[in-house]
């Protein structure tokens, strides 16, 4: 295998800590952990159809990856609690309304062609979650769409406003309330706070790098104020891209899923700096309101180019490599 091949092998290959079940599934917890306190507002504000839709994707996603490994001839792992994790991000990102059958195809498209597909948990190029969730949201998105399936409801679609009628139509917005989850959008996508908290627990608890975080968030807010500085009636201020979507959740639970991203600290940063940028470019000049699921999936398909950057070590010069 030449030179080439092996960076690109060594850029997406799977971390040896992956190989530990205990390592795996202490992760599994932690990130749940991560994600109780906006599963807990979602219901505050959704109430049963939150409950309902969660426990659904849950469900489907670890019966999913047991018909799977059973038919492959695999050692079951619902126990390490992956697909649990798989089956709530994915839960996140749907309307409290949606129907039973789009959360069944969602997530099984998630768990047997996102993941499965590739080998299983680790080996898979994009995130998984994601993969159903373009599914669904491609093939029906009448039922994806959180305004046209919660008629009864005072909250609004900050973005949607946005991109038909400008900032001027946004500006009394509240942060507060937008970090709060008073916001149209995913039932656990636009707890934006509550996510950002849940993010930093993981960073402190060691199960993702801050690396990537940072400077997603970075790279939206820089495209974001570049754009509002140009035309600051029609472009919003980077705060109001932060709070609203499902930005905070792909930051800090979606771009950072091991298998799909580069693992060295440039890499990282310029990994998490495009996929920032690209959410503000698909909001601005997309036909999508929220571009943070297709920014994501974009920068994953990068990631084994990201992975070939190599800084010299220190101390040394280029020539002398």
């Amino acid at each position: 295998m030449s030179k080439t091949n092996n960076d690109i092998m060594l850029a997406i290959s799977v971390p040896p800590f992956w190989h530990c079940g205990r390592t795996i599934r202490g992760n599994s917890l932690h990130t749940l952990a991560a994600l109780a306190p906006a599963f807990v507002m979602s219901i505050l504000l959704w109430g049963i159809p939150a409950l309902r839709v969660t426990a659904l994707s849950v469900f489907t996603a670890m019966a999913a990856e047991f018909l799977c490994q059973k038919a492959m001839g695999l050692r079951c792992t619902q126990d390490n609690g992956t697909a649990a994790v798989t089956g709530v991000l994915f839960a996140f990102l749907l309307p409290a309304a949606a129907p039973w059958w789009i959360v069944v195809i969602g997530v099984s498209c998630a768990i047997c062609l996102g993941r499965m597909a590739f080998g299983g948990y680790g080996a898979n190029p994009v995130s998984a979650v994601l993969v159903g969730w373009a599914m669904v949201f491609v093939s029906f998105p009448a039922q994806m769409d959180a305004a046209s399936t919660i008629l009864i409801t005072e909250y609004i679609d900050p973005l949607l406003r946005l991109k038909y009628f400008g900032a001027s139509a946004v500006a009394d917005m509240s942060y507060a309330d937008l970090l709060l989850g008073f916001q149209l959008g995913g039932l656990g996508a636009a707890q934006s706070g509550l996510l950002f908290l849940g993010g930093l627990y993981l960073i402190f608890r060691g199960v993702i790098r801050w690396e990537i975080p940072l400077a997603f968030l970075v790279g939206l807010a820089a495209t974001a104020a570049c754009f509002q500085v140009a035309d600051s009636a029609r472009y919003a201020d980077p705060m109001f891209h932060i709070c609203t979507g499902s930005t905070v959740l792909a930051a800090f639970f979606l771009a950072t899923e091991d298998s799909c991203c580069p693992h060295r600290r440039l890499p990282m940063i310029l990994y998490g700096l495009t996929g920032g940028a690209l959410v503000i470019i698909i909001r601005v000049f997309g036909m999508y309101t929220d571009g943070a699921p297709f920014a994501v999936m974009l920068i994953n398909l990068l990631a084994p180019m990201f992975g070939l950057i190599k800084t010299p070590p220190f101390g040394t010069r280029k020539e002398d490599k």
